[in-house]
């Protein structure tokens, strides 16, 4: 660009600038006008619904006293219409009588030993219902049987006559429920008549805030959401009520008492809630929810004689921000006439001043054109002057800057389409010439065009252990290895990057490709020597086919990659052949992710316990927790199946999660009545130990928030878990140990084995895989492996125990090699925590 031009475009965007600046301070002016307006909307709507609300409160409890008139009404009615004695009562005349006073059901309690239960009932949930930890109702009941006033403070009484408040039903968690009691001494029962759902909840419907809200959400542009958020209880753990079985909240405690919640950011919402509380005045934030930028503004609400709340509003903020944008375009365009003016006035200010330089120019465009021996002669001895002395000193060396510059042209050009590493062609490179083949295999009938996909195994364990430059020799070992493996016409090796390697070959039939391959994988095995280090690697392989596979250039290379993880699958160091159904079971397995997912968000993981037993005492103590998915879709799925999927999608850590939370409760519940408390026993991935300080942390923070004892808590780990960062994770070992938790080897003897290691791992237990117990015969033959590892274990003062024990003579075998602790399925499959409690807790 000329400087004539130049100081145009500067002038222009100098007074641009300016122009920019001024709209920028319009365009906050106007947000903070919008969103000023938008807060006094809001405060007047949220004025309108806590009215609401409390008008609410006062109708709702005119509303209970008058629906427990009518029980008491209903109540006499049942009296005169059964027997005195709820044994000469059907269940099916409480329905038909329940239906004819048009009330929801009826339901007859009596006194059995000492609790007061359901004896006959319309509703089959409520027969033989115990109320005896129903606390202040269990009060009325019994004040009821003695003909003396009800003194509950809560719900109304009459004579022979009480009604409890309206609340979710113990029963049934499903259900709303409105109850009367009556009981004048003429009954062996007290009857027990109640309203449910939709006759307990019109009222709600009639008289409460919703209909407000919802004309709002519906009529108010820009308003999207109304929520009253019951401060005390949003955002924490639910304050469950576990009664007869169920699991419910009571309506007070529940976190949202009015509206919905669609816009879901809890945690934030917590925090601005107490903070709207504390402070007594409205919270605003913006945030990105449910694929839309809304505004939320969370306003306190006080009232004197009943518990505060907050009202959530849940504005658009695109309509705020779509207004400004229109604000904001409209003074650009304003701007556009005084732009247009600075360009002309600077374009003939510039043309004055750049005549001098247009024979500079002229010799230039000479120089530009090859023409570098002339030499511009002039007087001047200003800043022109030194410009023209520079540019004969350009124009003298400009021959042999052009030189280099072609000699780094060349040099650029060869790396862009090769590897810096091992100087092999790389994926660019590697597309053009399969792009290439594929057309001259049309052209020519070649008969195949193969790919063949390489990756090295356990590549990234080798570089973490041998360091990266270590690494990178070894990349350089293997391209040679695999080099001197390839036939001199018709193959194509690259370097894809990392430890990948792709090979085409033209004209081979699939035998002879398959046959380079397995060639390449065996001398690829030989023992690899990188300065002192003796390096053993595999590495897996995949091919696809042209046009047997496919004709796509980008599908054949999916496909080749594709088969390559087959092969790893399959332990590696192996070639496959691509063949359709490893996509269906590629599909498969993002379909069982995709699930497992959903479950572990929904908490639909089941765990297990199978007992730990001390075969001498015939006691047990403790349990292994196992984790177990029945997935509504799929059935049951084996952990063997969906736990490496969840370790591979790092969904381990979350499945952990589900895990330590259920089994922690209820192995603490378990050990409240047992003076020999049971031992909780947790299987960790390896992947847990890529952080293994952090994963310490995880572990001391998880059982001190659901207090449990460390010192019943165990840790079972494999030995692969050692070749993960093993200085780390053999430290982390130490701080657990040194915290109280015991640390078992699980499947001993079927991995990765170093006496050394476990000299240095603060270990407490072995525990002998299974197939080495199952290998032993009733001649005590196939028994040596189990007894070797039963003398380690003692020679190393550690405790072994046994998994597997399904036969008489294994647990006789152990316990003579004196090996008292076992578990398996002579003593008992995995079962769910109520069969564990009636198979062992309940007796």
């Amino acid at each position: 660009m000329s400087i004539k031009k130049k100081l145009s475009v500067f002038f222009t965007l100098l007074v641009l600038c300016i122009l920019l600046a001024n709209n920028t301070l319009h365009y906050i002016r106007s947000k903070n006008r919008l969103i000023e307006f938008n807060q006094k909307e809001i405060t007047l709507v949220t004025e309108e619904i806590a009215y609401e609300v409390e008008n609410s409160k006062n109708s709702a409890s005119y509303m209970e006293d008058r629906m427990a008139q009518e029980l008491r009404t209903a109540s006499i009615a049942i009296q005169q219409s059964l027997p005195a004695d709820y044994h000469d009562i059907s269940n099916d005349q409480l329905k038909q009588l329940a239906k004819k006073l048009m009330i929801s059901h009826i339901t007859l309690l009596a006194p059995v030993g000492d609790d007061i239960i359901g004896v006959k009932s319309s509703d089959p949930k409520e027969i033989k219902m115990s109320t005896k930890e129903w606390g202040y109702w269990y009060t009325s009941f019994q004040q009821l049987l003695s003909q003396q006033p009800v003194t509950t403070k809560k719900g109304f009484a009459l004579s022979h006559f009480w009604s409890g408040p309206i609340e979710i039903a113990s029963s049934n968690p499903n259900h709303i429920d409105k109850w009367g009691y009556y009981y004048d001494g003429s009954t062996n029962y007290i009857i027990n008549p109640y309203f449910r759902d939709k006759h307990v909840l019109d009222f709600e419907k009639r008289f409460g805030p919703t209909n407000v809200m919802n004309r709002f959400t519906e009529n108010l542009d820009g308003v999207l959401e109304l929520t009253v958020f019951n401060p005390k209880n949003f955002g924490r753990k639910n304050q469950n009520v576990y009664l007869n079985g169920n699991k419910y909240i009571k309506i007070k405690d529940q976190p949202i008492w009015y509206g919905t919640y669609t816009y879901r950011n809890t945690k934030r919402d917590e925090q601005f809630i107490q903070k709207a509380l504390k402070t007594g005045k409205l919270q605003s934030y913006t945030a990105d929810i449910n694929h839309k930028k809304v505004l939320k503004t969370l306003v306190p609400i006080k009232e004197k004689n009943s518990p505060a709340y907050v009202i959530g509003v849940v504005y658009d903020y695109g309509l705020i921000e779509k207004e400004l944008q229109q604000e904001l375009i409209k003074h650009l365009l304003l701007s556009l006439p005084f732009i247009f003016i600075v360009l002309i006035i600077s374009f003939v200010f510039s043309t004055s001043i750049t005549r001098p330089i247009k024979h500079i120019m002229e010799h230039v465009n000479q120089i530009a054109k090859g023409n570098f021996g002339k030499v511009l002669n002039t007087r001047r001895k200003d800043e022109l002057g030194g410009l023209v002395a520079n540019i004969n000193h350009l124009s003298h060396f400009l021959k042999t800057y052009v030189d280099d510059l072609k000699k780094s042209q060349e040099e650029s050009e060869y790396h862009a389409y090769h590897d810096f590493l091992t100087g092999l062609p790389n994926r660019r490179y590697f597309k053009e010439e399969l792009n290439r083949r594929l057309i001259e295999s049309k052209e020519k009938s070649i008969r195949h065009v193969a790919v063949l996909f390489m990756d090295i195994d356990r590549f990234k364990d080798i570089n973490d252990t041998l360091g990266h430059s270590k690494g990178d020799q070894l990349i350089q070992l293997i391209a040679n290895r695999i080099k001197e493996c390839l036939p001199s016409a018709n193959s194509f090796l690259t370097r894809q990057g990392g430890d990948e390697f792709v090979i085409l070959f033209s004209d081979f039939t699939p035998e002879e490709v398959e046959e380079i391959a397995e060639k390449i994988i065996a001398y690829v095995q030989r023992p690899c020597y990188i300065d002192n280090d003796e390096v053993f690697v595999s590495i897996s392989s995949g091919l696809s086919f042209y046009p047997d596979h496919s004709t796509n250039l980008d599908t054949l290379i999916t496909y080749a990659d594709v088969a390559m993880y087959a092969s790893k699958r399959q332990g590696g160091s192996k070639v496959s052949i691509y063949h359709d159904s490893l996509n269906q079971k590629q599909a498969e397995k993002v379909h069982i992710e995709t699930r497992l997912r959903k479950a572990i968000q929904k908490g639909d993981i089941d765990v297990y316990y199978q007992p730990k037993i001390e075969a001498e005492r015939n006691v047990i103590t403790g349990v292994e927790a196992l984790v177990r998915w029945n997935d509504a879709e799929l059935g049951f799925v084996s952990p063997e199946v969906f736990i490496p999927i969840a370790e591979e999608a790092g969904l381990i850590q979350s499945l952990w999660e589900v895990v330590m939370k259920k089994a922690c409760f209820q192995v603490s519940k378990w050990n409240k009545d047992r003076n020999e408390k049971m031992t909780l026993a947790v299987n960790f991935s390896p992947r847990q130990f890529q952080d293994p300080i952090v994963l310490v942390n995880e572990i001391q923070q998880f059982l001190s928030l659901h207090r449990f004892d460390p010192t019943w808590f165990e840790m079972e780990i494999t030995e692969s878990t050692l070749l993960m960062n093993a200085e780390e994770t053999i430290k982390a070992l130490h701080l657990l140990k040194k915290y109280g938790i015991s640390i078992s080897i699980d499947d001993f003897g079927t991995g990765y084995s170093s006496l050394s290691y476990l000299r240095k791992l603060p270990i407490d237990c072995l525990k002998i895989d299974r197939s080495f117990i199952q290998d032993i015969q009733e001649d005590y033959s196939n028994s040596e492996i189990a007894q070797a590892i039963i003398s380690l274990s003692q020679s190393l003062k550690l405790q072994v125990i046994a998994e597997g024990v399904e036969e008489e003579y294994q647990k006789a075998f152990l316990m003579k090699n004196d090996c008292n602790h076992m578990q398996g399925y002579l003593f008992s499959k995995p079962l769910a925590a109520k069969d564990f409690e009636a198979a062992f807790l309940n007796s």
